[in-house]
């Protein structure tokens, strides 16, 4: 067989094969987070999220906003020397992150079975 009706036939593969494999995930809500610190960010972000009254003082203060808590349980670094702390029912989470002015921020988040919750905020 010649090599142009080799490449041809490798051609018709990889569009049919292509076809299929975005027909099986298109729609769906396909994450790839084979890191340790993206599955813990994503699993707090899916849950409902809910806030201690420690949390919301300190959200009260302005120097923080709902924004930066969003950024960083996006972006953060969770620190696992600190974290997956058996603490109330739950696993504490120490998330390092910034807010939009540029300032270090620690969140401290215990996250349960059906939902997580922001314990502290401390800034750095």
């Amino acid at each position: 067989m010649k090599f142009i009706h080799r490449f041809a036939y490798y051609l018709i593969g990889l569009v049919i094969g292509s076809f299929v494999v975005s027909m099986v995930f298109i729609g769906k809500d396909t994450r790839c987070n084979y890191f340790p610190n993206a599955r813990v960010l994503n699993n707090l972000r899916t849950k409902p999220f809910e806030y201690s009254p420690k949390a919301i003082q300190v959200l009260n203060e302005k120097w923080v906003n709902k924004d930066d808590i969003k950024n960083t349980l996006t972006y953060g670094d969770v620190d696992f020397d600190q974290s997956n702390v058996p603490s109330k029912g739950g696993k504490l989470y120490i998330i390092e992150g910034k807010t939009v002015t540029n300032k270090e921020i620690i969140l401290k988040v215990t996250n349960y079975e059906k939902k997580a919750v922001l314990e502290e905020i401390i800034k750095k």
